[in-house]
């Protein structure tokens, strides 16, 4: 069977540099393809090209008989006063669905989208469900082939968890642009990279992201010896044609082709494998202070106008409360990662740590002169002025830490062109749009850093970067990302909030992941006044662990009461769920160990046999000691 899409030789240009050239692309059933690479190599366009959105300006894009594709563009937009129902039934009509079939499947599409208002306004929604809704109304065809473009975008973590779960088990074959590494690794079976650095314009390896890394290292490795080689080759024939061939030979004008061939060859491997990073480096005062911001006992409200639509429910009336009961302090060092479903208050927290907001109840404490520097996520840039202006709006000049550096200079190091300085802002990608708001930040000391959705656009190389400076910054930071890999890399603690006025403070991701489980589990099965007071000296012991106190740093849950049973801590049950295969991998190692001592060749070599029995020594005593934390765990769990 034909592939369902099949692209060759594209190219496509804006202005006088191609995106991409000569670039050949299949798409076959059951494919799950991660297209990845730099800030404006083309991802969009050569996904929008497939998706016959666009038409390439040179090269054929060949779809098999009768298939369907859908494409979700980045941005997910719907006519005002049209409600969620409307949209999907709209796009039911379109797709001629059989009238008396429709209701079902608009009721199994939302139900698995979990829409549980479809007469909410879909233009009102948040992001993150106008996402859930364009990919629900991309689904209504039954496409051979859905083409996504940054569909975890604007998504909670919830939802990429949905669209994770949903691409797992769809029937059709899926291209998703993405710069979330752990996306692409739980998604994914095969990568394609679209980058200059490789001979044909892209790099395809079949299998997860970790394996690409892998291939594309060893690519690259194997590139740098052929292009030394090729090096070496140049160096001698230009020795030689220095030195002049005395007889203009047949033969030598033969070599004289060949090494300018070679010297034109080299010279375009070079510029072809030239790569380059954004110099992202956050300055911090050198302030003393190390209590930053304090917390006590904060809870927060939000005006009815001000809530957002979420998960398809209309407007609430009233005023909603976000969190309550919120203690902790900001010290300089710390690296805080915020979550929470859209609309559990994360931006609004962050404008209440700017001093945007008041709290409803509890207090704010600030440090004197404190100086707070704020990345939005709706990336606020005139878009009508010049690149040049956006980056130094008073001159062709900026101060970076202390020292005057010219604005050509300074677009450089975040990879933009000379040529690009004087076009509007408007022209820029979404990545390239993340990271003149990175070079403004970059000009601003800050005690603390707030980094709302930071991630968005950016590709790859950048991210990697960002995460190595934020590591390295000095002040406190507050980071609200969607990007788990970045969020497990870089903070410390988490801060997490359940949506439902709850928040709590946790060691990392995956244990706020429990809490909000645990939440869901009480709200289905009713009140539980013992899990609720649990849950309330959690956030206790989270203030004191702010306060100082780390003995109980990575400690989940404990008795509720003297006499109650006891539970394990959120370590102890990750250690738990595991230690089964550790003990079955402990028993197939202790026998290896006796079967050594046993072999002929071990038992009559008095060397070998001492070597053979202090490892059977060891590997008896890793069994006796995990059978032993396995009973006591298992007693622990009840």
């Amino acid at each position: 069977m034909p592939p369902i899409l099949n692209a060759q030789s594209v190219t496509k240009q804006f202005g006088a540099t191609p995106l991409f050239k000569n670039i050949s692309f299949t798409v076959e059933d059951g494919d799950r393809i991660g297209l990845i690479g730099p800030n404006g190599a083309g991802k969009s366009t050569l996904l929008a090209v497939l998706a016959g959105q666009v038409e390439p300006d040179s090269g054929e894009l060949a779809v098999r008989k009768r298939a369907r594709a859908a494409y979700v563009p980045q941005d997910s937009r719907f006519a005002a006063g049209l409600t969620v129902r409307q949209v999907l039934e709209q796009a039911l009509a379109a797709a001629h669905v059989n009238e008396a079939e429709r209701e079902g499947r608009l009721r199994e599409l939302t139900g698995r989208a979990g829409f549980a208002d479809l007469n909410a306004e879909a233009s009102s929604l948040s992001g993150g469900w106008r996402k859930r809704l364009a990919i629900t109304e991309a689904m209504v065809i039954e496409p051979e082939v859905m083409l996504l473009d940054e569909p975890t975008n604007h998504l909670d973590l919830a939802g990429i968890e949905w669209l994770e779960e949903l691409l797992r088990a769809a029937p059709f074959a899926a291209v998703t642009v993405s710069h979330d590494r752990y996306f692409l690794e739980s998604t994914s079976s095969q990568i394609i990279e679209i980058n200059r650095v490789f001979a044909e314009g892209l790099f395809r390896v079949k299998g997860t992201f970790s394996r690409f890394l892998e291939e594309k290292q060893a690519y690259l490795e194997s590139q740098s010896r052929q292009q030394e080689s090729l090096r070496n080759r140049v160096r001698t024939e230009i020795e030689w044609l220095r030195r002049g061939p005395k007889a203009r030979t047949t033969k030598s004008k033969a070599r004289i082709d060949t090494a300018n061939a070679m010297i034109t060859q080299l010279a375009a491997a070079d510029a072809r494998t030239a790569s380059s990073t954004a110099g992202i480096d956050f300055d911090a005062t050198q302030r003393k202070t190390k209590r930053l911001v304090e917390f006590e006992k904060v809870a927060l409200d939000v005006p009815a106008t001000e809530v957002p639509a979420e998960h398809g429910l209309e407007k609430e009336s009233r005023p909603r409360r976000l969190f309550s009961d919120l203690s902790f302090v900001l010290t300089a060092g710390l690296k805080v990662g915020l979550v929470g479903p859209n609309g559990s208050g994360k931006t609004t927290l962050l404008r209440l740590l700017r001093g945007e907001v008041e709290p409803a109840a509890g207090t704010v404490k600030r440090a004197e002169a404190l100086r707070v520097v704020y990345f939005s996520q709706t990336r606020e840039l005139d878009e009508n002025v010049t690149l040049r202006r956006a980056l130094a709006p008073e001159g062709d000049s900026v101060i970076y830490q202390g020292r005057t550096v010219h604005v050509a200079s300074w677009a450089a190091r975040f990879l933009f062109t000379g040529e690009q300085l004087n076009q509007p802002v408007r022209n820029l990608s979404g990545g390239e749009r993340a990271r003149v708001l990175i070079a403004k930040l970059m000009l601003e000391p800050a005690d603390v850093l707030l980094l709302d959705e930071p991630t968005n656009d950016l590709d790859i190389p950048t991210l990697e970067i960002l995460e190595e400076n934020l590591l390295e910054f000095p002040g406190a930071l507050v980071l609200v990302t969607h990007d788990r890999y970045l969020l497990n890399r870089v903070s410390s603690t988490v801060i997490g909030l359940d949506g439902r006025g709850n928040a709590g403070r946790f060691a990392d991701f995956a244990q706020w992941e429990d809490w909000l489980e645990e939440q869901d589990a009480q709200e289905k099965t009713g009140p539980n006044q013992g899990k609720q007071a649990q849950n309330k000296q959690d956030q206790r012991k989270s203030a004191r662990r702010a306060d100082g106190s780390s003995s109980e740093q990575q400690t989940g849950t404990e008795a509720t009461s003297g006499s109650a049973k006891k539970k394990l801590s959120y370590l102890e049950a990750r250690e738990f769920a595991a230690i089964e295969q550790r003990v079955e991998q402990s028993d197939a190692r202790l026998a290896e160990a006796r079967d050594r001592v046993e072999h002929p060749e071990v038992a009559t070599n008095a060397e070998a046999l001492q070597q053979a029995l202090a490892e059977l020594d060891a590997a008896q005593h890793e069994n006796d000691s995990l059978y032993a934390r396995w009973a006591e765990l298992t007693e622990k769990a009840g």
